[in-house]
């Protein structure tokens, strides 16, 4: 039984294992509430940072660094294109954009919304973080105009990333998508992997519940 450490971005990890049918548990983590106490947490990612998995003898930290291991370890999946296959460029390019291109730096802002001074909260790297996320943003809208999928015409584990990355933008710094962007989030989020692990984490679904109540 694999075990994932804490929600966030942990949801993506969550989403792929219902993907792939593979058993696991939620083991939940609070950050703001004595991580430093959390001792058996710790043992795991003394670094304190989420989300994590056990695996057998196997501790993994980093999301995409994750779904990746997930992926090779118990595939082969359609979800993970293999080199020979035309979709594996876009794929790969996807998979990772999701993370460094668009949520890291919506973590930049959330970080300064959250902790900053309020003078100090719109600052230059503030700005540099949504350009950033803008530019990215651009590449994603341009591929999503050619294909139904990020990666081309077959759902994979970089539409996972991506959508956890325009889903966080839009929960948390008001980014409005597109035409384009909210069909293509439409699509991933009815899939019913997407839902049943949207149940398993029940601390994201009360915050998603809660924003939609509060609009």
């Amino acid at each position: 039984m694999i075990t994932v450490y804490g929600e966030g971005r942990g949801f993506r990890v969550a989403w792929l294992l219902e993907e792939m049918g593979l058993p696991y548990r939620l083991r939940q983590v609070d950050l703001l509430d004595g991580i430093e106490n959390d001792s058996e947490f710790l043992a795991i990612n003394p670094a304190g940072f989420i989300p994590a998995i056990v695996d057998g003898d196997t501790i993994m930290v980093e999301s995409i660094a994750i779904m990746q291991y997930l992926l090779a370890r118990h595939g082969p999946t359609p979800l993970a294109p293999a080199p020979d296959d035309a979709a594996f460029a876009l794929y790969q390019q996807f998979l990772h954009m999701g993370e460094a291109g668009l949520a890291g730096p919506i973590n930049a802002i959330v970080a300064t919304i959250i902790l900053a001074p309020e003078a100090e909260r719109e600052n230059w790297t503030v700005g540099w973080a949504r350009n950033t996320f803008e530019s990215r943003l651009g590449l994603v809208s341009r591929q999503l105009a050619r294909t139904p999928w990020i990666a081309g015409e077959a759902f994979t584990a970089a539409d996972i990333s991506v959508t956890y990355a325009l889903e966080f933008a839009q929960r948390t710094i008001g980014f409005a998508p597109g035409a384009t962007e909210k069909a293509y989030i439409a699509r991933t989020t009815a899939r019913d992997a997407y839902r049943r692990a949207m149940d398993n984490c029940p601390a994201t679904k009360a915050w998603v519940a809660g924003l939609a109540g509060a609009k």
